[in-house]
């Protein structure tokens, strides 16, 4: 089984990681996390066990032929990957492991050997080649891209349960991918904006905000045919609130992680991407739409 992982920072050298002793496994990286991964090996921490993991890590990915290749990039660099290496997805199934909406379809532009993928792990960098992993959210999903199952699917399951993620096959991927990017559209764009831990959300005064937002999302998801775990906002907002806060409660949002380090950051393919939908579909999204300038906003501060 031969496994390439393209845009590997945190999240997918951690993967890499823990297939490698599974598969052949090939991670393409930027040049300082492939010269670490390759001196000292990938160390890894916390929620997913620890140890040290070596497997070739380059900034270029040799010409073979894949079973599997990985996307686990930014949002905003997905595109770039395809057009660098879709030449070499041959009949690899290509699967999106990555935040927002709108990464399948880009993907699918130049192969039709899609699956989508949701992971709500936190991944932080506590050095060159070493990993924490804090947070675990929810179980894995796989599934066809835009929807369905089959034996590939199942496969890559079983290698992610053997290695250690928890993982599932679903049928509607898409319901999956957009129930993720609500939970990040409700959270890590305030948590940033604020400089605070997802914990601090529960405020009264931010979960004002967190459930405009919600709403908002909701009303896009429906228009657009989104079939979505939690029925109704009220049911998703409880869930939200008594679970998945608490269950992340010192976590620090991506977005203030990219912003921190004067970085973009990924709002055009959440908060953004439901503007986007929602004029399509004559759905006003103001809370959306405040969120999303005030990020853009911060990227813009930090250029200057």
């Amino acid at each position: 089984m031969k496994i390439a992982v393209l845009g590997a920072g945190a999240v997918g050298l951690s993967i890499a990681a823990r297939l490698s002793s599974l598969a052949d496994v090939h991670a393409v990286a930027r040049p300082r996390h492939a010269d670490a991964v390759t001196r000292l090996g990938l160390r890894l921490t916390g929620l997913w066990g620890d140890g040290t993991y070596t497997f070739p890590c380059t900034t270029d990915l040799p010409d073979d032929e894949y079973d599997y290749i990985l996307i686990t990039s930014k949002a905003t660099q997905t595109r770039d990957i395809c057009e660098e290496f879709g030449d070499r997805f041959g009949d690899a199934s290509v699967v999106s492991i990555q935040n927002g909406i709108g990464n399948e379809e880009i993907i699918s532009e130049y192969t039709g050997n899609v699956i989508g993928g949701m992971i709500i792990t936190g991944f932080e960098w506590r050095g060159d080649a070493d990993i924490h992993i804090s947070v675990i959210g929810g179980d894995a999903q796989f599934g066809l891209f835009p929807d369905g199952c089959d034996e590939r699917v199942d496969t890559l399951v079983g290698m992610f349960e053997t290695a250690g993620i928890v993982a599932v096959a679903t049928e509607s991927i898409r319901s999956a991918v957009w129930g993720k990017t609500i939970y990040n559209a409700a959270l890590n764009p305030l948590g940033a904006v604020m400089g605070v831990p997802y914990g601090a959300l529960l405020n009264p005064y931010a979960w004002e905000v967190i459930t405009d937002i919600v709403e908002e999302a909701y009303a896009v998801a429906d228009a657009e045919g989104i079939t979505l775990e939690y029925p109704t906002t009220e049911v998703y907002l409880q869930y939200l609130h008594d679970v998945q806060i608490p269950s992340t409660f010192a976590h620090h949002s991506s977005m203030y992680q990219a912003l921190s380090a004067g970085k973009r950051t990924e709002i055009d393919f959440m908060n953004g991407a439901l503007v986007t939908k929602g004029a399509g579909h004559g759905i006003s999204t103001p809370v959306n739409l405040l969120i999303t300038r005030l990020i853009r906003f911060r990227e813009t501060v930090g250029d200057s």
